[in-house]
């Protein structure tokens, strides 16, 4: 009592304190990180930078530097577990799963080409509803109409900020619908696919399998659209420094996501990443000097809305499913409390009997 009056903290507070300020750490460092490689990306690819418009070859050597570190950190240090695969989940599974990441990172590094910072992260506002519908009709989510209804005020907004973009150009949103459609065909199958089986892959250990796939799926368009190109440009000397440290950024990037998922949970991220694309869009309008009109706020404020809702209500579903949880728990120890007496009175009633 004494020490408690005297101002410091119960333990109990103090250990709270501590997870707050580690899990705005975690936010703060992958927000900064996710934010970095966006912008860096946006740097190399676009004709008005430093003007290397190769998506194919920039994410091919992002797969290739992840999957040398992740093999170092799972085979040579041994840092993180590996976890066994056999071929046929390999090939049913990951391939798979690695197939639709090289599209989506393909086609999403194309859209910045052609389409701003800004409207790009406006177009990811979509994510929700392509992962929800997909689920659907893949039999992963349950329709209903309460969520649907929230799925279209997401649209709707989308499609105002879209009309609202002054430097419209539809080949680029269709790159970045693209890149939206298949990474959110990825993530449910990884529920269906891997979740259902019980493995758990980590981003490094997905790394570890999934980005010599993912190269491997690359190289098959590179080498029939970008190839030819690169081989007529003997003038062009990579920037070693550039490259190495976009790579970089983008390898930190999944160590930071393995962080904020594994310390506090997806939905923390999803939360965190509202923020972030907040960040870009004034980043964007203020140093990249994007045009960002009124029109294009009103839709994605409605379309942000609609996120937030999305994300509220799966917070409220995890807190009834860990109250369930906690209940069922709850009443197999009043069970066992229950059990244990009556075991106790038959001993003693055998004794007696003999």
């Amino acid at each position: 009592m004494g020490k408690g009056a005297g101002g410091s903290l119960p333990s109990g507070n103090s250990s709270l304190i501590r997870k707050i300020i580690l899990s705005y750490l975690y936010v703060g460092i992958w927000i900064s990180l996710s934010f970095t490689v966006i912008v860096f990306n946006k740097y190399i690819l676009d004709r008005k930078m430093y003007d290397w418009p190769y998506p194919i070859s920039l994410t091919m050597i992002h797969m290739a530097f992840c999957s040398t570190l992740a093999f170092l950190l799972v085979r040579i240090f041994k840092i993180v577990d590996a976890i066994s695969l056999t071929r046929d989940v390999y090939v049913s599974s990951v391939a798979p799963i690695g197939a639709l990441y090289a599209l989506s990172l393909w086609l999403s590094n194309s859209a910045y080409i052609y389409l701003s910072v800004s409207f790009i992260q406006m177009l990811k506002a979509l994510m929700p509803v392509a992962v929800y519908s997909i689920g659907v009709l893949l039999s992963k989510e349950s329709f209903k109409s309460t969520t649907m209804l929230n799925m279209i005020t997401i649209s709707v907004g989308v499609a105002i900020a879209a009309y609202g973009e002054a430097m419209f150009n539809g080949w680029g949103v269709m790159l970045q619908l693209g890149a939206v459609l298949f990474e959110a065909t990825r993530l449910v199958l990884i529920q269906i696919l891997l979740t259902s089986r019980g493995i758990s892959l980590n981003p490094i250990t997905t790394l570890y399998y999934v980005a010599p796939c993912c190269f491997v799926f690359l190289s098959i368009p590179w080498f029939a659209v970008e190839f030819p190109i690169l081989r007529g440009l003997s003038s062009f000397k990579p920037d070693f420094m550039v490259f190495g440290l976009n790579c970089v950024c983008a390898f930190g990037l999944n160590l930071a996501v393995f962080l904020l998922v594994g310390k506090t949970s997806a939905l923390t991220m999803n939360v965190a990443g509202v923020v972030k694309d907040w960040l870009l869009i004034a980043f964007s309008w203020s140093v990249i000097k994007d045009s960002v009109t009124l029109i294009n706020l009103a839709g994605y404020g409605l379309a942000f809305l609609g996120v937030c809702y999305y994300n509220h209500c799966k917070l409220q579903a995890m807190r009834a499913k860990e109250m369930q949880k906690k209940a069922a728990e709850a009443d197999e120890e009043a069970g066992r409390l229950l059990e244990e007496p009556r075991q106790v009175e038959q001993e003693v009633n055998a004794v007696e009997r003999r």
